[in-house]
Formats: C-alpha cells, sequence, structure tokens
C-alpha cells in the first residue's frame, strides 16, 4: 500500500488552515484559557475520529453487510463531493445548515470543540470514508499503526493551526485561505476519481479491459 496517499488525502480532506475563520468565529467570545483548551481538545477529537475509522471502520461496513468496493463508490462519490464544495472555497467537511446547527448548539452551552470544530468542520463522512478504504489495503499491523499515527498527524496539524489562527488569519486573508482551499479541492478530487474507479472495476470487471492500456 503507497503509505503517502492517505495522509494526502486526509490533509486535504481536514485541511485545518481552511477551518481557521470558523475557530475564531465560534471562540471569539471565549477568554484565552477556554481557548486554548477549546484547540487541545479539538485536535485529540480528530485524532479520535480518525484512528477509531481506520481501527473499526471495516467492522461497522462488515457488521451492516455492505461491500468493500460499494463503500469505495460511495466514500469516492463523497470525496468529490467534498472537493467541489472545496473548490467553491467552502470546508471539505461543512454545509450551511451544519454550521447554523452547531452555532445553536453553541449558544445552548454544548462544546464547540466537538461540534461544530471537530464533527463535521474538520472530520465527518468523508474523513471516515478515507479512513475506511485505505485500513482495507494494509497487510500488516504495522501499516494499521502508520495509518493512525496519520491522526497524530492531523491533530498536531490542528493544534498548530488553531494556535496560529489569529497569524493565519491576517498573514492570509481571506483571499489567501480561499486559495488554499481551492488547491486542495483540486488535489482532493484526483484522489476521488482514483478511489472511485478502482471500486467501480471491483463492482464491474469488464471494466478493467477496457480501461487497460
Amino acid at each position: 500500500m503507497d503509505l503517502l496517499k492517505p495522509l494526502i488525502a486526509l490533509l486535504a480532506i481536514v485541511n485545518p488552515i481552511g477551518v481557521v475563520p470558523f475557530f475564531i468565529h465560534f471562540t471569539q467570545h471565549l477568554d484565552a484559557a477556554a481557548r486554548r483548551r477549546t484547540i487541545r481538545v479539538s485536535s485529540f477529537s480528530a485524532f479520535l475520529v480518525i484512528s477509531i475509522s481506520a481501527l473499526a471502520g471495516l467492522k461497522v461496513i462488515e457488521f451492516f453487510g455492505i461491500s468493500l468496493a460499494s463503500f469505495q463508490v460511495g466514500g469516492g462519490t463523497l470525496l468529490l463531493i467534498s472537493a467541489l464544495q472545496m473548490l467553491n472555497a467552502q470546508p471539505a467537511e461543512s454545509r450551511s445548515d451544519d454550521v447554523s446547527e452547531g452555532r445553536e448548539r453553541a449558544d445552548s452551552g454544548d462544546s464547540i470543540a466537538v461540534v461544530p470544530l471537530t464533527i463535521p468542520l474538520l472530520t465527518g463522512p468523508a474523513t471516515i470514508s478515507t479512513m475506511v478504504i485505505y485500513a482495507d489495503k494494509t497487510r500488516h499491523w504495522w501499516e494499521l499503526g502508520v495509518l493512525m499515527g496519520y491522526g497524530v498527524v492531523v491533530g498536531l496539524a490542528t493544534f498548530v493551526a488553531f494556535s496560529a489562527a489569529g497569524g493565519v488569519a491576517r498573514l492570509l486573508g481571506k483571499t489567501g485561505i480561499n486559495v488554499m482551499t481551492r488547491l486542495m479541492g483540486l488535489i482532493l478530487a484526483a484522489l476521488a476519481v482514483e478511489i472511485m474507479a478502482e471500486g467501480l472495476i471491483k463492482l464491474f470487471p469488464v471494466l478493467a479491459s477496457h480501461l487497460a492500456p
């Protein structure tokens, strides 16, 4: 298994820099100590979602009797939709109703570190789909460990991005963040097509003969 692709896909989907404006918005009423705690909880929660998806995601789809090929096509489609959202400079895991729901939860006193910052803005269905697909490709326990390690990388990236939120927002500006989001969306779109193609070939082997050079 190419161990670099899962990391690229995860960083493209999670895109902590693209979530920085939302972090600034949802934490603007917090003091410095509460903001630091929010950063820690969000980073750790992102790590947990990725790690649990890598460890137990396959068992979940087996429980529901879903074939991996079907999951690849569905997950690839979801990734492509996320990529299209990002090409429009929207976070991969967000929808307008998700954000408004998160704001209502924050107003009612729920932890904004988990909802909406971690779920759905940082991690969500697209992230889980990606981890399940790549977990199936592992052949050794250490490869699964590497996937979980990528959860640490994403958690650290989230911690750094959120910690530097004020500076990042001033440095990049709204235009810079939009450009970064679109760039990550383009990379994610290419990965999504590759995942969908692999799943379609498994479902319809006849396609392999037509795609072969």
